[in-house]
């Protein structure tokens, strides 16, 4: 994985302390917007032309990280066989383990 320790910095004195790219006042989570509502790499180059294709790839990398450290794991709810048969009747059972 990158090291995006190299390209991310929080400075009080920048965007009051918002997570940017280095040597820009560009924030990590406007870039991470950008990604989710479905830019391209080179939309978001177009957009913010002090941005390197490392730089987006250091923040993807940043959030991957934050999100491992930083967030617990969602519990998924389970699924009873009998539920999955009322809300799909004509699917065929699954075979059991």
């Amino acid at each position: 994985m990158l090291d995006y320790r190299h390209y991310i910095i929080q400075d009080p004195q920048i965007c009051g302390g918002e997570p940017v790219v280095r040597s820009t006042r560009v924030p990590v989570r406007t870039v991470l917007a950008s990604l989710a509502e479905g830019a391209t790499v080179q939309e978001i180059l177009d957009d913010f032309p002090s941005l390197t294709e490392e730089a987006v790839r250091a923040i993807i990398a940043f959030a991957a990280a934050s999100a491992s450290e930083d967030l617990p794991i969602p519990r998924t709810p389970a699924i009873r066989e009998d539920q999955t048969r009322r809300e799909h009747p004509g699917r065929p059972r699954s075979p059991s383990p």
